[in-house]
């Protein structure tokens, strides 16, 4: 049987003389798939057409010139076992086929159907094909051994080298099936051999670091005149492999000794350490290497961590009492500094990537801590208010008309504030009962819209207030609501949302799924809208982010809606941040207003009637919130909590702000479980479930009398 898998996953005419039921099975389900796309050959050639072949007994993809060439040799074919095959967020015709050995196709169908159609059949084939290299475990064909065959092309000296080295990389493989092989029997060594056992482990170890070092010196010893060259594709390829492999192993070592002393010391207090898993690549954050976290009394090193006065589960689930005479204008810095580690850390985030295919959800993969943005995801959220006047604005249009446009105006210039500098960072992941509170002050009609009020003047009858209280209501999927609501004016917006991060090769994408709802009591409307798609960009180098996709907007009682569209840079020119918007009366199907420029620049208006009007967003005012000190914060408020991971971050001791980040992550599992057992469902404070939405308990629309604060929390079954 074992041959009979071998032969069916290489092909050939001996595959076709077995009569293995498994192998009739397979070639049952498959049809024959063969067709011309478009394939993605680089910047300079673009998109060529190609008759494909998929070659479902050997496993292949094949593909040639055009059909009449099928019956000669292939112009390339790619190998499907291990392979992942991946529909790109580009459009509906565009698809991805990433082999193991790294290389890749980029197809595009002629429509959403004939994509899909592709697609299932590739998975399907790449599938089986996949779980027959897993039970025959065949030895991989590295193209670096076979560039030694290839004849005058490379010396014999550098055939030695290439050999020799792929002997020691054999050795690695034999070293890590040892390990783990030893590993699997621990629970039968008796403890007077687990001090031989640590001994033999880290000489295996220090050999393999050995035999690791000596072929990467002889990969960059090569002389460049002749052979191979150290940049070699193969060559690099064999490095990377090589230095994956060597990382991996010293991961594993490290948490077996983490689990050791876990249990060993046992500690009743502190942050647990037998979460530390393969599959949480949380020891990845600075180089692999995880700082101590415990001293032999079992404290925490370094800044002390503030402790919990009572249960956290309890704490959590209390309301905090908001002051308002309490809050000060905010003194933190608008801009974030440079990410300036990004290559000093590259080896980082290089072994970050190898753990990670395309299309991968990104939602429990923790992320170095050097490219953390100082704040939560919940204050960050706030950043949509930074121009509250616009906000409050909107119930001044003299027409629904009027009043859809001035939404759009809004909306469109409330991205620019929310990216602290041209880096990209990314901010705190909330944690489940995180809450931030803020408020703004908003000159009123009567004075000039750039005169904000200043530190501590007198803004009672001069000002609206505009204030915000975010939520994170769920850890899986990770929930945030926020509301914001002007009291004097009658409106208020409601939102939830949460994150979905992709792995996208050399970016990440972050889908924002949810809906936001804007009353405007004074007029009875309700505007619906969504949240466009986030990508971080050039992960490796400088990273930056540009947003995507297509955010609609509806109000049912006045037919009035928008359709706003956020452009991504094409591969080859364009503009970044492009973004249009077309606003139409539904009941006559006609465009009033489109609106067309960049979202962190110059916007321009262009009205039916032929009126145009530019708004510029670098130099729109920006109103600074207020917020209560972090000393009078309760304890779940995301400054109050996170306050130890800012001030490490801004003394740049990534080691320190990673300890005290875990800590944090390891008491939120810790509560999850005890609730778990003990079949405790979690409380809200501002926010009940309505179905699928998340809805602040006390908005305006149902409130009779208002109150500048909430008085009591949500009753949660």
């Amino acid at each position: 049987m074992q041959t009979e898998a071998v032969l069916e996953l290489h092909g050939g005419s001996q595959s076709s003389c077995k009569t293995g039921s498994k192998s009739w099975q397979y070639s049952d389900l498959m049809e024959k798939v063969d067709g011309y796309l478009m394939k993605y050959t680089n910047l300079v050639t673009g998109w060529q057409y190609r008759y494909f072949v998929l070659n479902n007994e050997a496993g292949l993809l094949e593909y040639f010139v055009n059909e009449q060439s099928r019956n000669q040799k292939p112009r390339g074919s790619l190998p499907l076992g291990g392979a992942v095959i991946s529909p790109s967020d580009e459009d509906s015709h565009t698809f991805t086929v990433n082999a193991i050995s790294g290389e890749q196709y980029k197809l595009r169908a002629s429509d959403a159907k004939e994509r899909q159609h592709w697609v299932s059949r590739l998975q399907i084939c790449a599938q089986h094909h996949t779980e027959a290299m897993g039970k025959t475990n065949p030895p991989l064909q590295t193209r670096s051994l076979s560039m030694a065959s290839q004849g005058s092309g490379s010396s014999p000296g550098s055939q030695h080298t290439i050999n020799q080295n792929s002997n020691a990389l054999l050795g690695l493989s034999q070293l890590q099936r040892g390990s783990s092989l030893y590993s699997s029997r621990k629970s039968l060594l008796p403890d007077h051999l687990l001090e031989a056992r640590e001994m033999l482990l880290l000489q295996m170890m220090s050999q393999a670091q050995g035999q690791h070092r000596d072929l990467i010196q002889s990969i960059e010893g090569l002389p460049s005149s002749q052979g191979p060259s150290p940049l070699d594709q193969d060559l690099l390829l064999l490095k990377a492999t090589s230095l994956a492999t060597m990382t991996c192993l010293s991961d594993c070592l490290h948490i077996l000794q983490l689990q050791q002393v876990a249990r060993q010391k046992l500690p009743l207090c502190g942050p647990a350490l037998e979460w530390l898993e393969p599959k949480l690549p949380d020891i990845l954050k600075n180089g692999g290497t995880l700082p101590s976290i415990t001293k032999d009394d079992g404290k925490t090193e370094g800044t002390i961590l503030e402790p919990l006065e009572m249960d956290s589960c309890d704490i959590a689930g209390e309301q905090e009492e908001i002051d308002a005479t309490q809050e000060v204008e905010d003194s933190t810095p608008a801009e974030e500094e440079d990410l300036g580690a990004v290559e000093e850390e590259r080896s980082v985030i290089l072994h970050l990537l190898s753990q990670l295919k395309l299309g991968m959800d990104l939602t429990r993969v923790v992320l170095p801590t050097f490219i953390l943005e100082k704040r939560s995801l919940l204050e960050m959220y706030a950043d949509f208010m930074s121009h509250p006047d616009l906000f409050v604005a909107i119930t001044d249009g003299s027409s629904p008309l009027d009043r859809m446009v001035r939404f759009v105006e809004y909306y469109l210039t409330s991205f620019h504030e929310g990216r602290k500098g041209a880096i990209a960072k990314k901010p705190y992941n909330p944690i489940i009962g995180e809450t931030f509170h803020c408020s703004w002050k908003v000159p009123k009609a009567t004075m000039p819209p750039s005169a904000v009020p200043k530190e501590g003047t007198s803004c009672a009858s001069d000002c609206y207030n505009v204030r915000y209280v975010a939520e994170q209501v769920s850890h899986h999927p990770p929930v945030s609501g926020f509301y914001a609501e002007c009291q004097e004016r009658q409106m208020c917006v409601n939102t939830h949302v949460w994150t979905k991060s992709k792995f996208m090769g050399m970016s990440i994408g972050v889908t924002m799924i949810g809906e936001g709802n804007l009353h405007l009591l004074e007029h009875g409307e309700e505007y619906t809208f969504s949240l466009p798609s986030a990508y971080a960009r050039s992960i490796l180098t400088v990273p930056w982010v540009e947003l995507g996709g297509k955010v609609n907007v509806n109000c049912a009682k006045t037919g009035y809606s928008a359709v706003i569209t956020f452009q991504t840079k094409p591969f080859y020119g364009g503009k970044l941040h492009r973004v249009n918007a077309e606003v139409k009366h539904n009941p006559t199907n006609s465009v009033v207003c489109r609106v067309q420029g960049e979202w962190n620049g110059v916007l321009e208006f262009t009205y039916t009637s032929g009126e145009t009007r530019v708004v510029d967003v670098t130099k729109l005012p920006v109103t600074r919130k207020r917020v209560r000190p972090n000393e009078l914060q309760g304890p779940y408020e995301s400054r109050r909590l996170w306050q130890h991971v800012t001030e490490s971050l801004k003394e740049r001791d990534m080691d320190k702000a990673t300890e005290h980040k875990r800590f944090l992550e390891e008491r939120q599992r810790k509560e999850e479980r005890h609730r778990a057992e003990t079949q405790t469902a979690w409380r809200t404070k501002y926010f009940e479930r309505k179905g699928e939405d998340w809805v602040y308990y006390q908005p305006l629309w149902k409130t009779a009398t208002h109150s500048s604060s909430p008085v009591s929390p949500p009753q949660n079954p």
